[in-house]
């Protein structure tokens, strides 16, 4: 690819020097990392830290404050070398790391000169946007050419630095499969790091790119697919698997509907009319049964909210699809009215059949020939007639093979 450039001068100011003493706070972390003494108490391994380069593309953020919310294990935890079996993390990002300007791009540049002491990720936030196709200017500049003035672009930064990667992962739906950014029209030409690098793309281990899809992702997921990685790179762990798209397959591979806690009125053929309704909201437009996303048993943070849970559908911001294949989103997606209409016809019976074994469970054996003595019943609880019948033959059923029957 080529790049555009810049006028190659600085103008009329010099560029100041640079911070090069490990010691000095604002120098490069790539320099001052070496003076940090030794871990002895949780490190295994024979990796002692990695470097961790979090550059960001077409995006709104989402991603960066959804990995501060990760609990297992938590952020923190890998920057203090805390977590047993793993490297200390020196992050890289441009907005929590101490250096700036270009201190910050020193980083960068020594990452992809092969100059740092560790093996080094990438983890690349937001879609790419074909800096070809940016004319005269560049869509996301991050840093200059000290010797030149020209501006490096974030892409440049990623072809730099991608062939020395120990790996690199896609953060978030928009830098996996480009995402809203690479929508209808798609003036920018965005598309996800997996399209720009190839499918021919490998590591320094081997490794084609990780996706961690995600509208933005569930913190937890992203911290564990780098742990896991962290951990086959510090030759604790195989490598996990990940599936034909380079998603993690063990938290990828379910679709939201069968562990949504919804699910279950979809069975019976019961359907939400409007939001806030308990029931299934398949029919408010909810794609929850063909997406591929854990949000409904992981919750976002620690366990706690996600779309389902919170009462709202599932646009399908995992997928590749996303969003014009979803879209419009709060519409009934046409394949529900072949499969909730048949959900319908069947549920009607298995509610019925259901009700009346639920009555029968709800009676201890005391009470066979009587009504319940709670005073809480607003009705007679005895069953009479088909019920009274159909329980009987229910329990001899239920305990032929033991000989006898209640």
């Amino acid at each position: 690819m080529e790049y555009t450039t810049a006028p190659e001068s600085h103008g009329d100011i010099p560029p100041m020097p640079l911070v090069l003493d490990p010691a000095d706070p604002l120098a490069p972390v790539g320099l001052r990392s070496r003076l940090n003494p030794p871990r002895e108490e949780v490190f295994q391994g024979p990796l002692e830290k990695v470097y961790l380069f979090w550059i960001v593309g077409a995006s709104c953020d989402g991603c960066t404050i959804a990995v501060t919310g990760a609990t297992h294990p938590r952020v923190e935890d890998l920057l203090l070398g805390k977590v047993p079996g793993l490297p200390k993390v020196e992050l890289i990002h441009t907005v929590t790391s101490v250096e700036s300007g270009p201190e910050w791009t020193e980083n960068l540049r020594m990452a992809a000169a092969g100059e740092l002491d560790a093996p080094y990720l990438i983890c690349w936030e937001g879609s790419i946007m074909d800096e070809t196709w940016s004319g005269d200017g560049h869509w996301m500049g991050l840093g200059e050419d000290r010797d030149t003035g020209r501006q490096i672009t974030s892409l440049e930064w990623l072809d730099r630095m991608a062939p020395g990667a120990a790996a690199v992962l896609a953060i978030g739906t928009c830098a996996s499969w480009g995402g809203i950014p690479a929508a209808a029209n798609n003036p920018t030409n965005a598309m996800g790091v997996m399209d720009h690098l190839g499918k021919d793309y490998r590591s320094t281990l081997g490794l084609p790119v990780i996706n961690i899809p995600g509208c933005s992702p569930v913190g937890d997921n992203i911290i564990e697919t780098a742990s896991a990685a962290l951990l086959f790179l510090n030759g604790m762990a195989p490598l996990p698997e990940f599936d034909e798209l380079g998603r993690p397959a063990w938290l990828f591979a379910e679709t939201v509907h069968r562990h949504c806690p919804r699910a279950g009125y979809y069975e019976e053929g019961v359907f939400a009319e409007e939001y806030g309704d308990k029931e299934c909201l398949v029919e408010l437009g909810c794609w929850g049964p063909v997406v591929q996303c854990n949000i409904a048993e992981r919750g976002i943070v620690d366990g706690h909210g996600g779309c389902m849970n919170m009462g709202g559908i599932c646009i399908g911001c995992t997928m590749p699809g996303f969003p014009d294949k979803f879209a419009p989103f709060f519409a009934i997606p046409p394949g529900s009215l072949v499969s909730s209409t048949t959900s319908r016809a069947v549920g009607q019976f298995i509610r019925r059949f259901r009700r009346l074994s639920l009555h029968d469970k709800q009676r201890s054996a005391r009470w066979s020939s009587s009504d319940s003595p709670s005073g809480w019943a607003r009705y007679r609880k005895q069953p009479v007639g088909v019920e009274k019948v159909a329980h009987r033959i229910y329990s001899k059923v239920q305990h032929s093979k033991e000989g006898s029957s209640r």
